[in-house]
């Protein structure tokens, strides 16, 4: 029979069984949280029955659903994001890409020409998650290039500080799809630059997001406690912008691969904390705009390295939702690589094989995937299998596709 509900209703009715509540203990951890006394018990279960068959919760009761089951309001009950690309810049600067390169030629920039610079900066950030990453990199690598050059042109000081954020941003593009794509070295200049950049503009949120790069850099290669230090510099700079509740996320990370189940609760409650308290961004493709959603992701990791496979499960049960379009393709296909994995582990603790090796060879599969980030979690859906399951032939040969993987990509080889 299929399901109808809205998607918000689904998912808290997931969320509580997950959690083994009843709709009284519901209303019981709603409660808890609510910042005022709520009305009588019987009054607030016939409340949630309407709720979870898909009558929405008032503008009251969202933030308080979402605190109880420890995420952030938008990423229940979501807002419409947009991708517009190219068709924005040329209808907002009636610029395509040939006019702003022949701009970028003249001995003066002017501040139209900056704007579409900014919008293609945007739009090339929005395309992280998609676009195939030797794509992506060679048209990074040539904005970057040309941005630039700017320094050598005629700029007011207003015009030099914006050129420093675009090559910062730009910077800091190349660095991940370096790294998405085993380059380690290069990956680490370029997060280098991007932070140079950052000091030369004053500009603390991309400073903010150098620090997460390491941070990511060192959870990949499996040095923890370097997680938790990037992190924590980061957050000293990063300040209210949302680069801060993603350097929550990685520090969360760490902790759970360090065992520290309580420091890492308190790591992904202090990035929940921050999230709730912003805005929603205006462009959530964006690759360095931290959407609800990705909130999810970093609690789903956190909770399948805790054990909680069934907390784990329903997260990534919810990333794959949203990171699918209706006719089956991966609209964040890094990211749905890595809840298949979480759903692989948690299949593979269960004793169902072949879904845990379905997963995991779900997950290693498409153009576009970020191989260290791929391989970390990959290893602990290896561990599992072979574990529990060394004899089997189908797991032997999911464990040799993985080994292959990693020698494909030096300096990343699985455990």
């Amino acid at each position: 029979m299929s399901d109808d509900r809205p998607a918000w209703a689904r998912r808290i009715a997931a969320e509580r069984g997950a959690r083994d509540w009843s709709q009284r203990e519901a209303v019981a951890a709603l409660r808890a949280h609510a910042p005022t006394e709520l009305p009588s018990d019987e009054s607030m279960i016939r409340q949630w029955k309407r709720w979870e068959a898909g009558s929405p919760p008032s503008d009251f009761y969202q933030p308080i659903i979402a605190a109880m089951f420890g995420t952030v309001t938008r990423a229940i009950f979501p807002a419409p994001s947009r991708r517009d690309g190219d068709a924005e810049i040329l209808a907002v600067s009636g610029m395509e890409t040939l006019e702003i390169v022949s701009r970028l030629n003249r001995s003066d920039v002017d501040n139209a020409t900056l704007d579409a610079l900014r919008m293609t900066t945007d739009r090339l950030c929005s395309e992280y998650p998609f676009m195939p990453s030797a794509q992506l990199l060679i048209e990074g690598r040539q904005w970057l290039r040309r941005v630039v050059e700017l320094h050598s042109k005629s700029l007011t000081l207003a015009q030099h500080r914006e050129v420093l954020a675009l090559s910062g941003w730009l910077a800091l593009l190349v660095g991940c799809v370096e790294y998405d794509s085993g380059d380690r070295h290069a990956a680490e200049s370029t997060r280098r630059a991007a932070l140079s950049l950052a000091g030369e503009s004053d500009h603390a949120e991309i400073a903010g997001w150098a620090h997460e790069m390491r941070a990511w850099f060192a959870l990949t290669t499996g040095d923890y406690r370097s997680v938790i230090t990037a992190a924590q510099a980061g957050a000293e700079v990063a300040g209210k912008h949302s680069v801060a509740v993603q350097l929550a996320g990685q520090e969360a990370k760490a902790w759970a691969r360090l065992g520290d189940r309580r420091q890492m609760e308190v790591a992904l409650d202090k990035g929940r904390r921050i999230l709730e308290g912003m805005a929603l961004p205006e462009n959530l493709d964006n690759h360095f705009v931290v959407d609800p959603a990705k909130y999810d992701f970093y609690a789903m990791d956190c909770y399948r390295l805790a054990g909680e496979d069934r907390l784990a499960g329903t997260l990534a049960e919810e990333v794959l939702r949203l990171g699918t379009d209706f006719d089956g393709t991966d609209r964040t296909p890094m990211r749905n690589a890595e809840a298949r994995v979480t759903l692989g582990v948690a299949a593979a603790r269960g004793g169902d094989l072949d879904r845990a090796l379905i997963m995991g060879e779900r997950a290693l599969q498409g153009d576009r995937r970020s191989v260290p980030s791929l391989i970390m979690t990959s290893r602990e859906l290896a561990a599992e299998v072979r574990n529990r399951y060394s004899s089997e032939p189908a797991a032997q040969d999911y464990l040799a596709h993985l080994r292959t993987l990693g020698e494909e990509t030096p300096g990343f080889l699985p455990r």
